[in-house]
């Protein structure tokens, strides 16, 4: 509605202006002023439609200064036109503008060569630079014009990219540190929390309670000094690099589910090799979540840990006990949300679900990642 309104004010002021231009007598027809005034009324309704057509505006608008030089000419029907070709190159095509350029320029130096070999006279070098102010200059702003506009637009593009881009790293930096809270706080704990709802629910007797009493020190301890690793990891990621943990802790990750109450299990099939670390962190986090859900909601059976290296994959596969009950300790499912994302990001896939009459988290990790 705007551009509307601006291009009603635009024909109309070029018509108020043409018309006062006539009305003081300035300008002599061959056939009397009123003939001056249909051109300029034509060439103001081609600026009516400088937005939804601008090829038809520039050859009405065409039209209407012939008519205005052969029955004129007058001044103010060119001056139209010139708002004319400057809106064919701010909102046409740039094939367009391209055409107009070309078609103004040839046509300014051919009336010079014309005039001046032709006809030999030196007026006609001063009809050409007429022509060239009327059709080249107005083109020329209107291509300067549409060329900084359209930068304009990149550049605002190149900012909203630019605010996703950073919003996305924020989202995904805040996904990898919930998952890693997730794995190193709530794990321990829920090993702590276990052991310690148990010695207060029942009399375990000394060496009960001391058995507890154990399992939630080391586990805190764990607990601790994975949390200060993933601080030391967050302040300066190379130097938390080289104490990330992996597969080669998957014995001692076993030993520890063990000492808190569950039979495990572990196989390792095929050769292993050296893993990139993020493949390496990946699949012992999975491990270790499988092993707290098993503690959690599992009946305290016997869980089998797999792991296949393959050509090019590293197969996990753990197995536990289903517990119709309630799990022994509260959770926010966010552990097989944190188990997809970890192999996903990797480029591989992780399944998890009751299969016969147990629980299954299978996960296919690649053994090579591209960046």
């Amino acid at each position: 509605m705007r551009g509307r309104t601006v291009d009603l004010a635009l024909a109309g002021t070029g018509l108020g202006v043409g018309l006062l231009m006539f009305a003081t007598g300035q300008y002599q027809a061959q056939w009397g002023v009123g003939w001056l005034v249909p051109p300029l009324l034509v060439c103001c309704a081609a600026v009516l439609l400088r937005r939804v057509s601008p090829l038809a505006s520039v050859l009405i608008g065409t039209v209407a200064l012939t008519a205005d030089v052969i029955v004129g000419p007058s001044l103010a029907t060119p001056l139209v036109y010139t708002q004319v070709l400057y809106d064919a190159c701010v909102h046409g095509r740039q094939s367009l503008a391209r055409a107009l350029l070309a078609c103004s320029v040839v046509g300014s130096v051919v009336t010079a060569v014309v005039g001046l070999v032709v006809f030999r006279d030196i007026r006609a070098l001063g009809l050409a630079i007429l022509l060239a102010l009327v059709t080249v200059v107005p083109v020329l702003t209107g291509t300067h014009v549409r060329h900084h506009r359209e930068q304009a637009i990149v550049a605002r593009q190149l900012v909203r990219l630019a605010e996703l881009d950073r919003a996305n790293a924020v989202a995904g930096e805040r996904a990898r540190m919930a998952r890693e809270l997730h794995d190193v706080v709530a794990n321990h704990l829920s090993a702590v929390a276990i052991h310690a709802t148990a010695a207060l629910s029942a009399d375990l007797g000394p060496d009960g309670t001391r058995d507890a009493l154990r399992v939630i020190r080391e586990n805190s301890v764990r607990g601790l000094a994975e949390m200060r690793q993933l601080v030391g990891f967050l302040r300066d990621p190379a130097a938390g690099e080289d104490v990330t943990a992996g597969l080669a802790d998957l014995e001692d990750l076993a030993g520890r589910a063990r000492r808190s109450g569950l039979s495990v299990a572990v196989s390792v099939r095929g050769t292993p090799a050296d893993l990139p670390t993020s493949v390496d962190l990946a699949a012992y986090r999975i491990v270790q979540e499988s092993l707290t859900n098993a503690l959690k909601h599992g009946d305290d059976g016997h869980v089998t840990v797999e792991i296949d290296y393959g050509p090019s994959t590293v197969d996990i596969a753990v197995a536990s006990p289903l517990a119709g009950g309630a799990p022994r300790t509260d959770g926010a499912g966010a552990g097989v949300i944190g188990m997809r994302e970890r192999a996903e990001l990797l480029g591989g896939s992780l399944a998890a679900g009751p299969r016969d009459g147990g629980w299954l988290v299978a996960a296919r990790l690649p053994r090579e990642v591209t960046a």
